[in-house]
């Protein structure tokens, strides 16, 4: 049997009042998934385990089914990882978003959706103009960019942008975590404090402040209506982490592959030994090209045992809170994604297993992450269904699968087929 897993990032939503109280996935348009929600079994899973920030890495990481108190590190590895960069023992890797900053406030994480090309024009001069033997500035994706410190200590407490949208900035700049203050001396991997971390970091901030301003680029942003991208913002600490393959523990998995728009999800399945898929036109937002993310998918599972297809539009348009827009990306998911994987496997020789959930919720409200359960359904050829009609957040608590934690959801959807 093979696997896959379509994803589909900050799919599940809070009640909506104006739509009646319904959910997102409760009022859009999801043919495909709602007939296999009725063919599969359903339940529900907490992707984000007691004590983490309910982070796509964490939630993403939970989905296949890692130990997170054992393995996690935090984004900047992953995403490192992703983009190539082989960190030594000692370097401490951020993710960098690029942002805009409005008066004294946070205006948005993600520069106005500042293009990969922009941006990279902006890495490449803050690394001529900041980067030195300690400190190194990576180019990403749109807004999505790496900073690594050489003996960077990660114990500092950093706030994701995508959660302080409208927010002082001042007051949200990185401290040492509580309990490390006072420390004096470099410890472990690191041969600076949280307190000189944490310095080093926001000087970082100010500085690329001051120089992105009146960038060119940005000069020619603001002209044509568009935010500045005129500062940096580094979070999520971390080193190099401990991961296993999933074929350590799946031996079924003798290969496998991931295809996503964002470098953290690329990071993880580096990690995890898939091998990453690059498709033309996918670009983490509303405009992906869900066809050849689809084509690439089924092309891989003519050869691969596992993949990962992760599909980040949904995500972004719950960080800008537009109901319209996430009820659009849902559709798309159902119509553009899910129902074309099954029609083209469902009568395959060698039986494909199907699984879709998100990796959390992203309330248009909120405009951020929270850490509630996520839905989602098992569906392979053959399989016993249960009673749930539909596929949504309040069909799912009826679900027989209950609600599954750790890495129960990753065992019971590997699970050898007779």
């Amino acid at each position: 049997m093979k696997h896959i897993i379509i994803l589909g990032d900050g799919m599940a939503d809070w009640p909506v009042k104006s739509l009646g109280g319904k959910t997102l996935l409760q009022s859009a348009k999801t043919p495909y998934m709602d007939k296999l929600a009725q063919m599969g079994r359903v339940g529900r899973l907490k992707t984000v385990a007691d004590g983490f920030h309910p982070g796509s890495e964490v939630a993403n990481m939970s989905v296949l089914g890692y130990n997170l108190p054992k393995v996690y590190e935090g984004r900047g590895p992953l995403e490192a990882a992703s983009i190539g960069v082989e960190l030594k023992p000692g370097e401490m890797a951020m993710r960098c978003n690029i942002i805009c900053i409005e008066g004294d406030n946070i205006k948005n994480h993600s520069a106005g959706h500042i293009t990969t090309e922009e941006a990279d024009v902006l890495v490449k001069y803050l690394q001529e103009q900041l980067g030195d033997e300690r400190v190194r500035f990576y180019t990403g994706v749109q807004y999505r960019h790496l900073l690594v410190i050489k003996g960077g200590d990660k114990r500092i407490d950093c706030t994701p942008p995508h959660d302080v949208p409208l927010k002082p900035f001042r007051p949200l700049l990185v401290k040492p975590m509580p309990g490390t203050e006072n420390i004096t001396t470099p410890e472990g991997q690191a041969d600076l404090t949280p307190q000189q971390t944490a310095d080093l970091i926001n000087d970082l901030i100010m500085r690329s402040w001051e120089l992105l301003q009146n960038h060119p680029i940005n000069q020619k942003r603001m002209a044509g209506g568009k935010d500045p991208a005129n500062s940096i913002w580094p979070w999520s600490p971390g080193y190099r982490p401990q991961m296993e393959r999933l074929s350590d523990k799946f031996p079924q998995v003798k290969c496998g592959a991931v295809i996503s728009a964002v470098d953290l999800i690329n990071g993880i399945g580096y990690y995890a030994g898939l091998r990453r898929l690059i498709v033309e036109g996918a670009t983490g937002l509303y405009d992906t090209n869900y066809e050849n993310k689809v084509a690439a998918a089924l092309d891989a599972l003519k050869t691969d045992d596992f993949v990962y297809l992760h599909i980040e539009a949904s995500d972004e348009a719950g960080h800008e809170g537009d109901i319209s827009l996430k009820t659009l990306t849902i559709e798309n998911l159902d119509s553009r994604a899910v129902g074309p994987v099954y029609e083209a496997v469902k009568n395959w020789d060698e039986p494909v297993s199907i699984a879709v959930l998100p990796d959390h919720p992203t309330p248009c409200e909120l405009r951020t992450h929270t850490n509630e359960p996520v839905p989602f359904f098992i569906w392979y050829p053959g399989i016993e269904p249960d009673e749930v009609q539909t596929f949504d957040e309040v069909a799912a608590c009826n679900g027989s699968y209950g609600l599954m934690r750790e890495d129960e959801f990753i065992n019971e959807f590997m699970k050898e087929i007779l």
